[in-house]
């Protein structure tokens, strides 16, 4: 019988004190407001459990660090509000930043081992227990605390799970926040600075926003179907040649690692998948518009500026064609995302407002790439030492999601976190062209 988990305890925690900025609603911008219907975002840590630990002093610690840490991201202790309008046809969403009891913090223990978490092939389904707000979705935001933190005491590790809602930030924002609680708990209460201020004003170009009204519809979420999940790894020397492999192909230096590496598992997977030839497949790759932009955002901005661009082909073109043709097509989708085509699509939003359907990316036939290796999510240590393994739970995980991440050891290598049906991720792993390049399964 697999082994529960168990809560020992929950409290709220608001911020130290009130800022003053933190009195006025935070409207939130297209990119925000388009993700209501997505799940929270679930990330966390596992870090190996030191001898004599006091996990009371710890948990006492955590929780006084993150009242803090929420002086400076103080939305996240906030819940939405929604208002409609009296015709009933639309409503306004906002951030009320002092409404509710703050951000959840539970306790919680699971009579398993570091080895019973990171051995099996494909990662275990009690990962997902490990973290709060299973399958809330966010528009969730106005009855659920915005952040909600489980801290599960292994029997030789702990785990720090945080869920996030996904309108209040991207996955720049998240490892922000995640990175300045570890920072201010390693400061021990003598510092209250963080190295990155987080700028919480919406980007809106000039003569837009901020209030947005968004027409009045039913926001469905999605169940995620039976699916194997597994992490890959991808040492630096294996991107190296992997890039220098793709570039050599189509004569040119311009393609990334990063872009021959989601080349590969696309032809991969869509060979696993045995698709028609003629059938059109598709490779999403969910890009940073913070850079896009001309002048560009502040990597310190907290909320959401993330887009998603496409490579489109048929299996038959994606297979017959080398890798370099195929990281070419995605090479192309990025560089296309320039500062005119944030805008335009940020115009075509504001003329007919939308929310994505929580299954607006399930295709059984595409790839889809999501999270970046540029986080730094090996940073956060809270007095625990470099983390083991970075893991995420049960949310916006469908058929051909991709999650990267950093592989621990740095360098510039890669850890993929891949979800698919049990017959293709079974062809899949045993690839031959992905194997010449995943270096182990990432434990």
């Amino acid at each position: 019988m697999p082994t529960a988990i168990r809560h020992v305890s929950e409290s709220f925690i608001k911020p130290k004190y009130q800022v003053e900025e933190s009195k006025q609603p935070m409207y939130l911008s297209p990119y925000d407001l388009a993700l209501l219907s997505l799940h929270y975002m679930q990330k966390g840590l596992l870090f190996t459990k030191p001898p004599l630990f006091d996990v009371e002093l710890f948990l006492a610690s955590l929780k006084h660090s993150l009242s803090i840490t929420l002086i400076h991201f103080y939305p996240l202790a906030g819940h939405f509000v929604k208002k409609s309008e009296e015709d009933q046809h639309s409503c306004l969403i906002f951030v009320d930043c002092n409404k509710g009891n703050g951000a959840r913090f539970i306790h919680a223990t699971l009579d398993m081992t570091i080895k019973d978490v990171l051995s099996p092939i494909d990662v275990p389904k009690v990962v997902q227990s490990l973290f709060d707000h299973d399958r809330a979705i966010n528009l969730d935001g106005h009855v659920r605390p915005l952040l909600s933190i489980q801290v599960t005491e292994l029997v030789d590790g702990i785990f720090v799970g945080c869920s996030m809602n996904h309108v209040i930030a991207d996955g720049n924002s998240f490892w922000n926040f995640f990175n300045a609680w570890s920072e201010i708990h390693r400061a021990n209460g003598k510092s209250i600075s963080i190295s990155r201020q987080p700028i919480h004003q919406r980007w809106f170009p000039d003569g837009h926003g901020p209030i947005i009204k968004l027409p009045s519809a039913q926001v469905v979420g999605y169940e995620t179907p039976e699916l194997r999940e597994r992490i890959f790894h991808f040492s630096s020397d294996s991107l190296a040649k992997l890039k220098v492999e793709a570039n050599k192909e189509c004569g040119t230096t311009t393609i990334s690692a990063f872009q021959a590496l989601s080349a590969l598992v696309w032809r991969c997977m869509t060979r696993a998948r045995c698709l028609p030839h003629d059938l059109e497949t598709i490779c999403t790759l969910v890009i940073d518009d913070r850079k896009k932009l001309s002048p560009p955002i502040s990597e310190n901005y907290f909320g959401n500026l993330i887009y998603s661009v496409s490579g489109v082909t048929t299996a038959g073109e994606l297979l017959e064609h080398d890798l370099g043709w195929v990281a070419m097509v995605l090479h192309r989708a990025i560089v296309g995302r320039n500062n005119e085509a944030v805008r335009s699509s940020f115009n075509v939003w504001l003329k007919s407002p939308f929310i994505y359907p929580g299954d607006a990316h399930v295709d059984p036939r595409s790839v889809f790439f999501a999270g970046s290796p540029r986080f730094d999510m090996y940073g956060s240590e809270f007095g625990l030492g470099k983390p083991l393994a970075v893991r995420s739970g049960y949310a916006n995980k469908f058929d051909g999601k991709v999650t990267s991440n950093p592989g621990r050891e740095g360098g510039g290598s890669v850890d993929l976190e891949i979800c698919l049906p049990r017959a293709s991720m079974s062809a899949f792993e045993s690839d031959a062209e992905f194997l010449a390049f995943v270096a182990i399964s990432s434990h």
